[in-house]
C-alpha cells in the first residue's frame, strides 16, 4: 500500500509544479523519475513521451500512466494518473472562480506573460535534449528535416498530412533504418569472422 501511496504522492507533485504540459514537463520528470527515484531510464522517458504523443489525450497525463503502468500494473498507472490529475483539478477550479474578475488587472497579465516566458524555456530545454539523444546520424536527420518540412509547411501543400500521420511515418521509418543497420552490422561481422578464419 505505501508504494502505491508514493506513486500518487509523487505524481501529484509533478502534477502541481509541472507548467506548460508536455514537453515542457521531460526536465522535471527525468529529474523526479529518472534521477532521485531510478523508477525509468532516460531512453524509456522518451519512448514515452514519443507514444503519448500519438496517442489520444494529453501527453503528460500520458507518460504518468505509462510510469505507473510500469512500476505496479494497472492500480499503478490509476495512482499515478490520479494523482497527476489531483492538484491541476483543484487549482483550475479555484482558478476559474475568481479568474474572470481579475483576468483583465495589468499584475495579472504581466504574471501570464512571464510564465509564458518560463515555459518557452523549458520546452527548448526538453527538444535539446531530445535532438541530442535522437538525431544521432545522418539517416535521421535526413527523416528530421522530412517530417519538419511536411508539417511546418504543410499549409502550401495541396494536401495536408495529419500529425499523428506522420509521427506514424516516422515510427516506420524509424523500424526500417534500424533493420538495415542491423543488418549491415551482420554483414560487417560475417566479414570480420571469415577474415579471421582465413588468418588462422
Amino acid at each position: 500500500m505505501q508504494e502505491y501511496l508514493d506513486i500518487y504522492l509523487t505524481f501529484a507533485r509533478i502534477g502541481c509544479i509541472t507548467f506548460g504540459g508536455g514537453y515542457a514537463m521531460l526536465p522535471i520528470l527525468e529529474r523526479e523519475l529518472t534521477v532521485k527515484r531510478n523508477w525509468t531510464t532516460m531512453d524509456d522517458l522518451r519512448d514515452y513521451f514519443s507514444i503519448g504523443q500519438c496517442t489520444p489525450g494529453i501527453i503528460a497525463l500520458n507518460v504518468s500512466t505509462f510510469i505507473g503502468e510500469k512500476r505496479k500494473g494497472i492500480p499503478g498507472a490509476l495512482c499515478a494518473t490520479t494523482g497527476f490529475l489531483t492538484g491541476p483539478v483543484i487549482i483550475i477550479l479555484i482558478i476559474a472562480s475568481f479568474l474572470q474578475n481579475f483576468a483583465e488587472e495589468p499584475l495579472v497579465r504581466h504574471a501570464f506573460a512571464g510564465i509564458r516566458v518560463c515555459v518557452c524555456v523549458l520546452i527548448v530545454q526538453a527538444v535539446l535534449r531530445l535532438w541530442k539523444s535522437s538525431v544521432v546520424d545522418l539517416r535521421a536527420l535526413i527523416l528530421y528535416l522530412i517530417v519538419f518540412i511536411l508539417h511546418a509547411f504543410g499549409g502550401l501543400m495541396p494536401v495536408k498530412i495529419p500529425a499523428a500521420v506522420l509521427v506514424l511515418m516516422a515510427g516506420a521509418a524509424g523500424i526500417l533504418l534500424s533493420m538495415q543497420r542491423i543488418r549491415a552490422t551482420g554483414k560487417n561481422n560475417g566479414k570480420n569472422s571469415g577474415k579471421e578464419g582465413s588468418a588462422s
